[in-house]
């Protein structure tokens, strides 16, 4: 199900009001530093739906969802069998842009399994009223940005820059942590029973287990991460989960 326009950007505001932790100093290297610049440099890229790049990028993530079913047009009621709030998936793109798009076609390209049992609901004990997929994907992309400080000149709290320490292991450990979020989040929903206008408790719950898993010591590399075998794993559950992670 899909809901009002307001109910994006009503989750936007809230999962950024929550506060840094203590501001921590920590010396970036010079890897640490080019990759997380390469990364705050995709931010504040919007999507232009002018631009044929952009495009062909929306469209293959319609291919990846849909492999089987030819898309009609770019603005088209078959946007809303994805999750996108109307048939012009553009106008969801207002509050996060470019990489919230890029961040769901890596996860359709990497985790594929994953990706596909997410967008079909699939497994668990699903609520009548379930989160529309797209949508969610933007909202996690921001909940992500946020919670890592990416708009500041570099994080000021120990999970973001910890995470800056798993990026110089791994370029891609922040698309990674998009689909390790994604995952966590619809195990969460499903743990809590929840249903549509629940979300952002369920957004805000999974927040704060990302940033306990952040903040580990024995985090060296993305795959560190407890979460991290919930790409692979479909019935490992989030309370199972969080019972490992304090």
């Amino acid at each position: 199900m899909v809901g009002p326009r307001t109910w994006i950007g009503g989750l936007f505001n809230r999962s950024g009001n929550r506060k840094n932790d203590k501001f921590v100093q920590y010396p970036l290297n010079p890897l640490q530093e080019e990759r997380f610049q390469r990364l705050q440099d995709r931010i504040p890229i919007p999507f232009d739906e002018t631009q044929l790049e952009h495009q062909e990028a929306l469209k293959a993530l319609w291919d990846a969802a849909f492999p089987n079913i030819e898309l009609k047009g770019m603005v088209s009621e078959q946007w809303k069998d994805m999750g996108w709030q109307g048939p012009n998936p553009s106008t969801d793109f207002r509050g996060c842009g470019l990489i919230s798009l890029e961040n769901l076609l890596f996860f359709s390209r990497t985790f594929p399994a994953s990706f596909r049992r997410l967008l079909l609901k699939e497994g668990g004990n699903r609520a009548t009223w379930e989160y529309p997929f797209a949508v969610a994907g933007i909202n996690i992309s921001f909940m992500l940005i946020q919670m890592l400080d990416l708009n500041s000149e570099r994080p000021r709290c120990l999970p973001g820059l910890n995470f800056v320490r798993l990026l110089g292991e791994n370029e891609e450990a922040f698309d990674i942590l998009y689909c390790v979020a994604f995952k966590m989040m619809d195990a969460r929903w499903v743990a809590m029973h929840a249903s549509y206008m629940e979300f952002n408790d369920v957004l805000q719950e999974t927040r704060g287990q990302l940033e306990r898993e952040l903040s580990l010591d024995d985090v060296h590399t993305i795959e560190d991460l407890p979460s991290y075998n919930l790409l692979y794993l479909s019935n490992l559950s989030f309370t199972s989960l969080s019972t490992n992670v304090s």
